[in-house]
C-alpha cells in the first residue's frame, strides 16, 4: 500500500522533497498558503492551505498524518513545523538513498537528507534541518534544530552551527569552529574561527559584517 506525505511548501525546495519522497514510496500531496491564487506546482496539484490540511485532519481520524514542511526560510519552517506538532501530525524526515549516514549519527524528526550528502560518525542533526546536496556532516558535528546546510558544504570534525542558522553553499567550516545562533554564512565562505549568535559573516576566512 503506497504511503501518503502531506507536503507543506510548494516552491523549488518542494520540488526536490516531492522528488525524494516518490523515489522512497510515498504519494505526495502538496499544501501551500498561497492557494487558492497558486493551484499546482508543475505536474502536482495543491490541495490547499496549511490551515485546510489540520481541519482536514482534525475530522477525519483515518487520515494519515505523516507531514514533511518544504519551506526554505528557517524562521517560516519552524512556525510550521511546530504548528504541525501541535495538531499531531506525524513530522518524519526524509533520507536520500544515496546520502552517507553513520550507523551512530543522529537526525532528528523533520528533517531532510539530500543526494550524496554524508552524516558521518556520531554527528547529531536537529529537528526540521535541510541538510542539502553534497554536504558533508563530519564525526561528531552538532547542527541546531532548523537549521540548512546548503549544497557542497564541508563541516569538518566537531564543528558546531547553533539553531536557525543558514551555511551557504561551498563553504568550508574548520574543525571544531562553532558558528552560533541565527547566523548567515555567505556562499564560499571559509570560517576559521568562532561566529557569534545573530551574525551574518562571509569571505576567505569569512569574518563578521
Amino acid at each position: 500500500m503506497t504511503k501518503q506525505l502531506a507536503i507543506v511548501g510548494a516552491s523549488g525546495h518542494g520540488k526536490v522533497i516531492a522528488d525524494l519522497a516518490e523515489q522512497l514510496g510515498f504519494s505526495v500531496y502538496f499544501y501551500d498558503d498561497a492557494y487558492p491564487s497558486k493551484t499546482c506546482i508543475e505536474h502536482w496539484p495543491i490541495q490547499g492551505t496549511c490551515t485546510d490540511l489540520i481541519a482536514l485532519n482534525s475530522t477525519n481520524s483515518s487520515l494519515n498524518k505523516n507531514a514533511v514542511v518544504a519551506i526554505g526560510n528557517n524562521e517560516i519552517r519552524q512556525q510550521k513545523i511546530n504548528l504541525l506538532l501541535q495538531n499531531n501530525f506525524n513530522l518524519i524526515s526524509l533520507i536520500h538513498p544515496s546520502s552517507v549516514i553513520s550507523q551512530y549519527a543522529q537526525i532528528a524528526i523533520g528533517s531532510v537528507v539530500f543526494a550524496g550528502a554524508v552524516i558521518n560518525a556520531f554527528a547529531k542533526v536537529g529537528v526540521g534541518c535541510i541538510i542539502n546536496t553534497a554536504a558533508v556532516v563530519e564525526h561528531d558535528c552538532i547542527i541546531g534544530d532548523f537549521t540548512h546546510i546548503c549544497p557542497n558544504v564541508a563541516l569538518a570534525g566537531g564543528v558546531s552551527v547553533g539553531c536557525k542558522s543558514w551555511v551557504g553553499i561551498g563553504s568550508h567550516i574548520k574543525q571544531l569552529v562553532s558558528i552560533g545562533d541565527n547566523c548567515m554564512i555567505g556562499a564560499g565562505s571559509t570560517v576559521l574561527k568562532n561566529i557569534p549568535n545573530n551574525v551574518t559573516a562571509f569571505g576567505s576566512p569569512a569574518v563578521p559584517r
